[in-house]
């Protein structure tokens, strides 16, 4: 019986190594895949992949509680409306990372999944990677994501003047970036105070001088690089801020955020650090997954905050 336990036991053991070896590799897929099986559906409904541009990165995805009505709106309608007794639901658009190189939202159904048995709209959007999205290029593709959202997502039960945008690690900075600078979202006819809030993901905000291949490649070619930093653009019209960080990250450092957060308090405003002393870059992205969101608060937290910023507004 003893031995039979421990044999069991081993290969526990070896199944967790196994699989944050597949995280490692591949994480987006394999934790979408993992919870998929642990988690199931949640009552979450994908209800639509839409191109919205050129590029074929440039795209979204939409899930929602399965039971939220779809609007059918005529082509060009600013913002569709639900039926009648029925509210909108808050939005979380969140932009992947993946160092500006790689990423894809369709990896990301347990975000949507996720978030969406919370109650919300979920957009996961895309954006060009690599030499195709250098900067600029990758904040004009969120920039134009929330813009989509804004015209659309009422067609899907959410509510346009309710959208929280969220990203992890290099999403983190394009939605950041969006957030904090006003040109990026001037040329949809919006602005900064169009965002109802902002939560950060391990995101790189204070990265010079450019001292990584990913940095390198995405900046590298801007005259200007204090332009390109989060952390230059802060004002009194940032919108409010849940910055999430594990103080184990050796891949962007905890300093980013704290640096972030020290800048939005001298500006005024009372930003949310919630600081991991355990977690590293990817802890906080897979609490998110099944079966590690139901141990931990990463989730619990970013619906709280959510449901506060959108309630205020």
């Amino acid at each position: 019986m003893v031995w039979t336990l421990g044999v069991l036991l081993g290969l526990a053991v070896l199944a967790a190594i196994g699989l944050q070896i597949a995280i490692s590799r591949d994480g987006p897929v394999v934790l979408s895949a993992v919870d998929r099986i642990l988690g199931g559906d949640g009552g979450a409904e994908l209800k639509a992949k839409i191109a919205v541009g050129d590029h074929p990165d440039q795209k979204v995805l939409v899930w929602a509680p399965e039971n939220t009505a779809h609007v059918w709106a005529p082509e060009n309608t600013a913002h569709a409306r639900m039926t009648s007794g029925t509210a909108l639901r808050p939005v979380l658009l969140f932009v992947h990372g993946g160092s500006w190189n790689s990423g894809d939202p369709e990896s990301y159904d347990f975000v949507g999944r996720a978030f969406a048995e919370q109650g919300f709209v979920v957009v996961l959007s895309g954006y060009r990677l690599g030499e195709a999205g250098k900067y600029p290029g990758m904040i004009e593709d969120t920039a134009s994501a929330f813009a989509w959202a804004r015209q659309e997502i009422a067609q899907y039960g959410g509510d346009p003047q309710n959208i929280v945008i969220a990203g992890h690690s290099a999403g983190a900075y394009n939605m950041m970036m969006v957030a904090l600078e006003s040109r990026w979202l001037e040329p949809h006819g919006l602005s900064p105070k169009d965002i109802a809030a902002v939560v950060g993901i391990s995101g790189p905000y204070d990265f010079l001088p450019l001292d990584s291949e990913s940095t390198i490649a995405s900046f590298g070619h801007v005259d200007d690089l204090d332009a390109t930093q989060p952390i230059n653009h802060v004002s009194e019209n940032s919108p409010p801020m849940l910055l999430l960080h594990g103080k184990k990250d050796t891949t962007v450092g905890v300093f980013h955020s704290r640096n972030l957060s020290g800048l939005l308090q001298e500006a005024g405003h009372a930003p949310r650090l919630e600081l991991y002393p355990e977690k590293d870059h990817t802890d906080p992205l897979v609490s998110i997954a099944a079966p590690w969101r139901g141990r931990r608060d990463v989730v619990p937290k970013i619906a709280e905050f959510v449901r506060q910023t959108t309630a205020s507004r």
